[in-house]
């Protein structure tokens, strides 16, 4: 009997179960790297993981990498794939040098830097916003020749942290030191810093956010779904809900597709699965805001995409990184229904204790899962400084009015509770 594939899977979160369970469908065996704090026993339990390998990728990506190829050379595996968007780079540098499908490392390192990523779009004749960037707090006052309002953010961040909106110039200086701030907090693991840092200031752009989730082999780009993300005005932008399919008219989505596609080839991406947000301008010009080379939300992007558009996403994925050719790659594109994503807003913050409600959704025959990756005690903060969601209620609908709906009936019903405070 032919020996079962094998894929090596970087920092993905078991608690986050998508891309395990892809492997299972496509017939796959996982070695997992799990992500720091992992109970490695929890991992062991998690759908096609035959090996875990508990290798210190965050704090030292060189003993990582070293560890690996001697894993690879008395054991080889057929790919390997990043599970959420620090690891991206180490990924890269990892297919390189075992000579495995994956995107290149000159690719990972312009996605995983928002001023690279915009220095290539602007080469590649693509919209831009006005920005500055800089490369040391004390540098504050050249973005005030930019037009207000502008947002200040980490040129190397992820899910919102530190960005924050600034409507006029006496907000500056404080906005760009609480942003500092907060990358140095975080910027002392090789794997989070990806060799540097510093901070953006990007003129505001006023519309509506939308990502697009993306598949592509050997420089081959398909756009397989856009999510409406809604009216993210500031001053900080925590995401609470995305609905698949966006409403848009086509000629709005043919501008959307077209965009992302020339971001791909701009950025050098061309092998993998993409995590994309834009703009609407003004409701109708897309204008990119940043790309991560993985699925999206560590994994739960997969739920919308497959929803709304019937692709296996987690799955051709999977695949990708096998070095085999998406099997959507020969299929049209069908409209297979509504999909939605519910992120528990964190609210005041505190030690968290529990969300009031989560037992009643769970049992709601609209929702497909709740994913819950916070513990009792764990000390969750709100934007700007973003630490984790309390949870994720993924859920399937005939309409895109009954997803709007029911994401309202979620805010009413769940409410997370912290412990009081002496």
């Amino acid at each position: 009997m032919p020996q079962r594939p094998k894929i090596v899977l970087v920092g993905q979160l078991v608690t986050a179960p998508w891309v395990f369970e892809a492997a299972q469908r496509v017939g796959v065996d996982v070695v997992l790297i799990p992500w720091t704090g992992t109970d490695l026993d929890v991992a062991r339990r998690a759908a096609a993981v035959t090996e875990v390998l508990p290798l210190d990728v965050e704090t030292d990506p060189d003993g990582a990498l070293a560890a690996l190829v001697e894993r690879f050379r008395s054991d080889p595996f057929d790919g390997i794939m990043a599970g959420n968007e620090l690891v991206v780079p180490f990924t890269a540098r990892a297919a390189r040098t075992l000579g495995l499908p994956g995107l290149s490392e000159q690719g990972a390192a312009v996605v995983r830097d928002k001023r690279s990523m915009r220095q290539r779009l602007a080469e590649a004749g693509l919209a831009v916003p006005g920005l500055a960037a800089l490369e040391r707090k004390e540098d504050w006052a050249d973005a005030l020749t930019l037009r207000f309002p502008v947002v200040v953010k980490p040129a190397r961040g992820f899910s919102s942290l530190g960005v924050i909106r600034v409507d006029d110039k006496e907000q500056l200086e404080q906005a760009v030191s609480s942003t500092w701030e907060l990358v140095e907090a975080r910027s002392h693991k090789p794997a989070e810093t990806g060799g540097g840092s510093g901070v953006l200031v990007e003129e505001y752009l006023d519309g509506p956010e939308i990502s697009a989730e993306s598949l592509v082999h050997r420089g081959r780009v398909r756009v397989c779904a856009v999510s409406w993300k809604g009216e993210l005005t500031g001053p900080y932008f925590e995401e609470t809900t995305l609905r698949a399919p966006a409403r848009l008219p086509a000629e709005i989505l043919a501008a959307v597709e077209a965009e992302v596609v020339a971001a791909h080839h701009a950025f050098g991406v061309d092998e993998g699965a993409t995590h994309t947000e834009l703009r609407l301008v003004g409701g109708v010009r897309p204008v990119l805001l940043e790309m991560g080379a993985r699925i999206g939300g560590g994994g739960f992007m997969h739920h919308l995409v497959r929803g709304s558009s019937g692709i296996d996403f987690a799955g051709e994925t999977v695949r990708i990184h096998l070095g085999q050719e998406p099997r959507c790659w020969s299929q049209e594109p069908v409209a297979a229904g509504h999909a939605a994503a519910y992120l528990v807003p964190v609210g005041t913050g505190g030690t968290f204790r529990r969300i009031r409600g989560l037992d009643e959704v769970r049992a709601d025959p609209r929702v497909d899962h709740v994913a819950q990756a916070v513990a009792p005690g764990a000390v969750l903060r709100p934007y700007p400084a973003w630490t984790a969601y309390p949870a994720i209620v993924l859920s399937h609908h005939a309409s895109d009015e009954e997803a709007v709906q029911f994401r309202e009936h979620l805010e009413r019903t769940l409410h997370i509770e912290y412990e009081e405070q002496g």
